[in-house]
């Protein structure tokens, strides 16, 4: 299997991952369908037919991630992939006065640490091919600004976008270009249970300035941006794709109808 542009998606058995995956495929990439979920993947992998790979492994664990890598190069006959996208993630829900340490290490482990992990094994191998490529990590609105309740969620977000600037000035003289993505109020993926509340979806909704959720096709289509040659001079940003949500933020705020129209915050 040979194709002139290859990307690893994590995370991709199910919810934004697969919805990025997808997209990639059906953009004309081969895909690396990577996911600790091996039914997951394989089922993925059969829908896309052609330019696919199936890769289990757990994003946590170094030497899986290594083996799965491994795999897609002997697939796809390149020593390293174009791109990968580190979406792999997970959120428990709790108040910071009670979240549980179990709770809050892993996700610190998933979402942090598993970022690192896969998206240096994945520049590694750019590096030894003097290939260059293009790192994509997803990160969220709520690593901008904090949602009650998150637990340790917001935090890992605005930790993986800090490491993705570190990434961006560390091995940006070697080619390689670290990026990250913010969905917003998107309906999909860890999502779906929210806006399954007709009334808290129609709140939700009203916030948003473009007047809509967002849809996993919205953040797939900024991570294939980011992805492409289109972005060949993008490198240590983070793309909020949020319907301007987080900065309206002060628009929700009360003020007197006396002061419309005069300078001031």
């Amino acid at each position: 299997m040979t194709s002139t542009r290859s990307v690893v998606v994590t995370g991709a058995g199910a919810g934004l991952g697969a919805a990025i995956a997808r997209a990639a495929h059906e953009a004309g990439w081969t895909v690396g369908v990577l996911d600790r979920d091996g039914s997951a993947v394989e089922q993925l992998a059969d829908e896309f037919g052609e330019r696919a790979v199936a890769l289990a492994a757990d994003t946590t664990d170094e030497a899986e991630v290594e083996r799965a890598l491994d795999r897609f190069a002997d697939a796809t006959g390149t020593p390293a992939p174009h791109g990968l996208v580190a979406n792999a993630g997970i959120v428990r829900f709790s108040p910071l006065a009670d979240v549980a340490i179990d709770d809050w290490r892993s996700v610190v482990e998933v979402n942090l640490t598993g970022t690192f992990i896969a998206a240096r094994a994945a520049a590694r191998r750019m590096l030894a091919a003097g290939t260059g490529g293009s790192l994509v990590a997803i990160t969220s609105m709520n690593g901008v600004v904090p949602g009650p309740g998150a637990g340790a969620y917001g935090a890992t977000k605005a930790g993986i976008a800090l490491l993705v600037q570190q990434m961006a000035v560390e091995w940006g003289p070697s080619g390689i270009r670290a990026n990250a993505v913010a969905p917003g109020l998107v309906d999909g993926g860890m999502s779906t249970p929210i806006y399954a509340d007709a009334d808290v979806r129609r709140r939700r909704e009203s916030r948003v300035p473009l007047g809509r959720l967002g849809t996993p096709h919205d953040v797939a289509g900024a991570v294939l941006f980011l992805l492409s040659d289109d972005a060949a001079y993008v490198s240590g940003t983070e793309l909020l794709v949020d319907g301007a949500v987080t900065p309206s933020l002060i628009a929700t705020l009360p003020r007197p109808g006396a002061l419309d129209g005069e300078a001031g915050g």
